[in-house]
């Protein structure tokens, strides 16, 4: 019997449909083939599938089984497969019927106990599953918390395969996510974040800060050591206006490919501030990677890029940053694909007069 369950890829920063396709009942010793150009995470799901499969009381098939990540020519990477998968056995085996599936995205990483792991790109996922006419998608938590920000679409959280299932098979009622709403312990749930209003005394200084923030400025501060520079650069975001919910998806769905979210020092409807080390290399500053994703300057994405002891960066890192100041994006090339990354920031730097950090 053939089933087919509707899944995801990330490609960058936005996601692509992918299908999975589970045929089962077909002639020859009992095996799994999995096919559609799958990297290693992706091929081990095998495992973790039929382990969670049968730690929740469910039957795995017993036939040669093939399952297909179509497109064929896309890389599949991660373990967001394993929940698709281990549905799409149960449909073809017919221990579920759903007579909506294709209404449902779904992804998810299995732990052997069939209980769901946290997947990033949630958030791309949703905005695809919307543009794709999907009503509802299926996501584990922290994955779905991010989802629920898209309007129009009903996110639900699933915590085990076997509530999937249950669901999924009309035995389970389960509620969509609200989105949440924008109070203060929702924007500074630690209680503290950086206040400009720490800063005593530097008029000067705070006065050209509060100039290059109105205007969306790039900054520059020089001085000797002790004098203040990077205490005042952490707190620039603390006095920038608050990201519109548009802004701040975008925000999100950058972190949220790079997998970080709220859970991870992300806050909801704050602005990023990143201050990488001036020993970074220029993929890890501009973005790259043998899979393409997105450097230090995307992850600035509509806040602030702050380079302390900017004359320490290597040249060549320095370099790269000339082109994506200037348009606001950058276009990263890869023998795994070609992405555009938005990357608009406000870059604060700072330096001593000279390397020995004296004023003169």
């Amino acid at each position: 019997m053939l089933a087919t369950v509707c899944s995801a890829a990330l490609l960058g920063i936005d996601a692509v449909p992918v299908q999975v396709e589970v045929n089962t009942g077909e002639s020859g010793v009992p095996n799994l083939i999995l096919v559609g150009l799958p990297d290693a995470a992706v091929k081990e799901s095998e495992d973790r599938v039929f382990s969670a499969l049968s730690n929740s009381a469910l039957r795995m098939p017993r036939t040669r089984t093939t399952i297909n990540l179509a497109p064929g020519d896309l890389r599949k990477e991660g373990a967001i497969y394993d929940l698709p998968i281990a549905l799409g056995i149960l449909i073809a085996t017919g221990q579920l019927v759903c007579e909506n599936m294709s209404d449902y995205l779904i992804a998810g990483e299995l732990s052997l106990s069939g209980a769901t792991r946290p997947i990033k790109g949630g958030l791309a996922m949703a905005v695809l599953a919307r543009a794709s006419g999907k009503t509802a998608v299926l996501l584990p938590t922290v994955a779905a918390q991010e989802a629920v920000l898209v309007e129009g679409l009903a996110v639900y959280e699933i915590t085990s395969l076997d509530q999937a299932n249950r669901f999924l098979s009309g035995h389970l009622a389960l509620m969509p996510l609200a989105a949440p709403r924008a109070t203060p312990d929702a924007i500074a749930p630690d209680g503290h974040e950086p206040d400009f209003a720490e800063i005593k005394g530097q008029h000067s200084v705070r006065r050209a800060i509060e100039v290059a923030v109105a205007g969306g400025h790039n900054l520059l501060m020089i001085g000797p050591p002790g004098s203040g520079k990077s205490m005042i650069a952490k707190r620039i975001p603390g006095i920038m206006p608050q990201p519109t919910l548009d802004e701040y998806l975008d925000i999100l769905r950058i972190h949220s490919a790079a997998g970080q979210t709220m859970q991870t020092g992300l806050h909801f409807l704050q602005r990023p501030s990143r201050a990488p080390h001036h020993t970074i290399s220029d993929v890890g500053l501009l973005g790259g990677g043998t899979i393409p994703g997105p450097g230090e300057i995307s992850l600035a994405h509509h806040g602030v890029l702050f380079l302390d002891e900017l004359p320490e960066f290597k040249r060549s890192a320095l370099e790269v940053l000339r082109q994506p100041l200037e348009d606001g994006q950058v276009t990263i090339s890869r023998s795994a694909g070609k992405i555009t990354l938005p990357c608009n920031f406000m870059l604060v730097a700072a330096m001593n007069p000279c390397p020995q950090g004296f004023d003169y």
